[in-house]
C-alpha cells in the first residue's frame, strides 16, 4: 500500500509526514501507530516505507513524520537537541489529534520514543524500540569506548566529522560499504535502496539537524542521554527489536533494556544489523503485527484514529 504525504503546522513551523490508511476490516483490533525514523540522512520513507505499507495492509493506521530538518521537513527555528525533539513528538501527536496510539522508533527515533513514553505515558498503549538510542553511556562498548567517545567529540567540534560525512556521502563505494554494516542481508541492500540513500545523503543540508543533535548528545566522556536507569518507569507494553550484529548498539544493551522494562517483549534477530526492520522484514514485520494486534484491543480501535488524514 502506498502512503500519502501531508504537511501539518506546529506552533513553530511545518512538519511533513507520511500516512497509511488501514485496509478495510483487515484487523479486528486496529491500532494507530506513530513511527519515528533514525538520524544522519534518514527519513520516514527510508526507514518505514516498507513496514508502514505492511502494517496498513494488516489493518493499522500509520503515521511517520520526517523530523524537523530531515527528509522533506524544513529545519525548525530551534536547535535540535534530544529534549527539544522529544517535545516535538508530543506537539506532533497533539496536532494530529491522536488520543491513544502505539509509538515506535529506530535508533535516534527509539530514543525519542523512550523520552516520549516517559514524559507522556497516559495515551501510549504500546512502544516499539528498533536498535534504540539511549541505552548506553557511550557511543560504543569495549575497552576503546572512552577514546572513541573523545575522538568523536573532538571531530564534532572541529568540524572534521561533518567533512568526513560529506565525503562519505559523495562516494558510492564508501556509502555502499557503510550500508553493508547496517543492512547485513545482501539481498536486502538493493541497488534501488542504495540509490534512494544516495539521494537522501546528497540533499543540501541533509545532516545539519542531526549534527546539532550530535553536539547536544556527544560529550567528551559519555553520551548525555542514557535512559537505562529510568526504564522501570515505562508503563506501556514494549516490543524491543534488535539485530544480533548491530555494530552501533550492542545487543547486550537491548537485552538489559528488555529486562528493565516491566512489560517487555524482546526479539533478537540473528545476523541482522542496525537497520533491523529493513534487514529482516520476514521476521520483524510479523512480530510487529502480532504486537499491534494485542495493543489494538486496548486503544479503542477506530475511535483512536487521528483527526487529520
Amino acid at each position: 500500500m502506498e502512503p500519502s504525504r501531508s504537511i501539518i503546522d506546529l506552533p513553530w513551523g511545518p512538519v511533513s509526514y507520511l500516512h497509511w490508511s488501514p485496509a478495510a476490516k483487515a484487523s479486528s483490533s486496529p491500532s494507530v501507530v506513530v513511527l519515528l525514523h533514525g538520524g544522519n540522512a534518514d527519513s520516514a520513507s527510508l526507514s518505514w516505507g516498507e513496514l508502514g505499507s505492511h502494517l496498513a495492509a494488516a489493518g493499522h493506521r500509520v503515521v511517520a513524520p520526517d523530523h524537523p530538518g530531515f527528509g522533506e521537513s524544513p529545519r525548525a527555528p530551534w536547535t535540535a537537541t534530544q529534549d527539544r525533539l522529544v517535545a516535538y513528538v508530543g506537539e506532533l501527536v497533539d496536532a494530529l489529534g491522536l488520543e491513544y496510539y502505539v509509538i515506535g522508533g529506530l535508533s535516534l527515533g527509539g530514543g525519542l520514543t523512550i523520552g516520549h513514553v516517559l514524559a507522556r505515558p497516559e495515551r501510549v498503549t504500546g512502544a516499539m524500540l528498533f536498535g534504540s538510542y539511549g541505552l548506553q553511556d557511550r557511543l560504543t562498548g569495549g575497552w576503546l569506548s572512552l577514546p572513541t567517545q573523545t575522538l568523536t567529540w573532538l571531530a564534532l567540534r572541529t568540524g572534521l566529522l561533518g567533512l568526513a560525512q560529506e565525503a562519505y556521502a559523495r562516494s558510492p563505494r564508501l556509502l555502499a560499504s557503510g550500508m553493508r554494516q547496517i543492512v547485513r542481508s545482501p539481498d536486502r541492500l538493493t541497488e534501488d535502496l542504495l540509490a534512494e540513500i544516495t539521494v537522501a545523503a546528497g540533499r543540501k543540508g541533509a545532516r545539519v539537524a542531526f549534527e546539532q543533535w550530535q553536539r547536544d548528545q556527544v560529550l567528551w566522556n559519555r553520551t548525555r542521554t542514557n535512559y537505562q536507569d529510568r526504564l522501570h518507569d515505562v508503563a506501556a507494553p514494549t516490543l524491543v527489536v534488535h539485530g544480533s550484529q548491530d555494530s552501533g548498539v550492542p545487543v547486550a544493551r537491548a537485552r538489559e533494556a528488555a529486562a528493565r522494562i516491566p512489560d517487555a517483549h524482546l526479539l533478537v534477530v540473528d545476523g541482522a544489523g542496525h537497520w533491523v526492520q529493513r534487514d529482516r522484514p520476514d521476521l520483524v514485520t510479523p512480530a510487529v503485527v502480532r504486537f499491534l494486534d494485542t495493543r489494538g484491543e486496548l486503544d479503542g480501535g477506530d475511535d483512536a484514529a487521528p483527526a487529520h488524514p
